[in-house]
């Protein structure tokens, strides 16, 4: 029983650090500027007000998915902030942005999926969301 636990302990902080590296490592960018984070978000008709703000909810998504009270919180933000990254892809992007391979796509699908699979792991603390101490 215990090394089930341990298991799952484990699987949880190895999505937990994925999802979360992925939104950090994308801030640099929206921070400064980075040419492909300006056309996606001019495209996009946000930029730079979109910008800086998905940049911010990223950032508090990745903290709250690395502490172990806020992971579902989190995970939820990610899977918002990941949802529309998709659908921003698939109907407005494309796949492939600026000769990327689709590497950004990729990513917004991994990070959605690590979240989603945090979600279902801390389905039973759902009820409990909203009387979330920090």
């Amino acid at each position: 029983m215990k090394l089930k636990f341990m298991k799952s302990s484990k699987v949880s902080w190895i999505f937990r650090v994925i999802a979360a590296v992925i939104l950090l490592q994308t801030l640099y960018f929206k921070f400064t500027g980075a040419q492909e984070s300006i056309y996606i978000f001019t495209t996009l008709g946000i930029e730079p007000y979109g910008r800086f703000a998905a940049g911010i909810v990223e950032l508090i998504a990745s903290i709250l998915i690395l502490i172990p009270r806020t992971t579902l919180l989190g995970s939820l933000i990610g899977l918002g902030v990941m949802a529309g990254a998709i659908v921003s892809h698939l109907f407005v992007l494309g796949i492939v942005v600026q000769n990327d391979g689709g590497a950004l796509f990729i990513l917004a699908v991994i990070t959605f999926l690590c979240c989603a699979i945090l979600v279902w792991q801390n389905k039973n603390a759902i009820p409990n969301l909203l009387k979330l101490k920090f």
